[in-house]
């Protein structure tokens, strides 16, 4: 019998780019793209997308957790690198079909692991379907909602994040 590892192991090994790229063909990603700036306009926090088709070379050795690799992009990012802490990732793994939301400090206080946990399963179910502009474009803007309400904008804010999505 194949174990859980093993069928994973190979849905990230057969994960190819072309597979990437029609899930999140260029149009999505400036459709993602204007989404975040339209939101960062709103609030002054920042956000940022990445999507990774599969795990890298490397990390298939020990394959860590969507979690465990949304940290590691966290940091690869500096979605840390804040002034007021309050950045933002919305990480897919498209071979796992998992959304990870990892929130700095700033905002995660103010938020909770149960909401961001609601928007992933949200984001989720819409890639499930196929669904990845409107499941990506709808997770924005449930994030952008609890930004203008944790962190309304602010005149001279400068932005401190790029809002290109990023494809991993």
């Amino acid at each position: 019998m194949v174990t859980s590892d093993c069928k994973r192991l190979i849905r990230h090994l057969s994960m190819t780019p072309w597979h990437l790229k029609r899930a999140f063909a260029p149009r999505t990603l400036d459709a993602i793209q204007a989404e975040i700036v339209a939101s960062e306009r709103r609030h002054a926090g920042q956000i940022r997308f990445a999507v990774e088709g599969a795990l890298p070379g490397s990390a298939l050795l020990r394959l860590p957790s969507a979690r465990e690799r949304a940290l590691e992009v966290f940091s690869l990012l500096r979605v840390w690198d804040t002034e007021q802490n309050n950045g933002v990732l919305v990480y897919l793994l498209l071979a796992d079909r998992d959304v990870e939301i990892v929130a700095d400090r700033g905002i995660h206080a103010r938020v909770g692991a149960l909401e961001w946990e609601r928007i992933c399963h949200s984001m989720e179910e819409a890639f499930r379907q196929g669904r990845f502009e409107q499941g990506a474009l709808e997770g924005i803007r449930t994030v952008t909602r609890l930004m203008v309400e944790h962190f309304p904008a602010s005149a001279g804010r400068d932005n401190e994040l790029p809002d290109r999505p990023v494809v991993l």
